[in-house]
C-alpha cells in the first residue's frame, strides 16, 4: 500500500497489500470501460473508541472512459465516468486509489464496538417523554378568557 500516497495519509497504517485487476474493453453499445476489481483490509481509526480496526474493502465496478466531461451523459446507466488526460492515457495506480477512496466511510466506526453501558444507558434515560406534559398555550387561553 505504500504505493497509494493519498490514501496513506488517511488510513492508520499503511502496511498489507492491495490485489488488483484492470480489464480494459468495449461492451455491446461500442462503449470504452475500464473493470476495476480490488481487494484490501485497511486499518482505520475507529470515531467511537479511537483504536485501530480493519475494514475490509472489496470493489467490483465498471467505470466508462472519456475524454471531454459532455461525454459523461452517453454513459451507460450503471457506468461510473473516468475522464483521462487529452492524450487518452490512464494511470492505473491513481485509479485504483481514487476507487479506494471512494471507498471509505466518511466517519469510520467499527462496526464492533459497542458502547460502554453507562453510556448507553444514558441515552435511553433521556429519551423518555416527561411524565405530565402541559399546554404551553394553556396560559395564553386563560389570558384570551377574560
Amino acid at each position: 500500500m505504500s504505493a497509494f500516497k493519498r490514501l496513506g495519509e488517511l488510513v492508520a497504517s499503511s502496511e498489507g497489500d492491495v490485489t488488483y485487476e484492470l480489464d480494459f474493453g468495449r461492451d455491446e453499445l461500442g462503449v470504452a470501460y475500464v473493470a476495476v476489481r480490488a481487494r484490501v483490509t485497511l486499518m482505520l481509526v475507529c470515531q467511537r473508541s479511537l483504536e485501530p480496526f480493519a475494514l475490509p474493502v472489496v470493489l467490483d465496478g465498471r467505470l466508462g472512459l472519456i475524454v471531454e466531461e459532455r461525454e459523461e451523459a452517453s454513459l451507460p446507466p450503471g457506468y461510473e465516468p473516468l475522464l483521462l488526460e487529452q492524450d487518452g492515457k490512464l494511470d492505473p495506480l491513481a485509479t485504483i486509489e481514487d476507487e479506494l477512496l471512494l471507498a471509505l466511510p466518511l466517519v469510520p466506526v467499527n462496526p464492533d464496538y459497542e458502547l460502554p453501558e453507562e453510556i448507553a444507558g444514558a441515552d435511553e434515560e433521556e429519551i423518555s417523554p416527561p411524565e405530565t406534559t402541559e399546554n404551553p398555550f394553556a396560559a395564553l387561553r386563560e389570558l384570551m378568557k377574560k
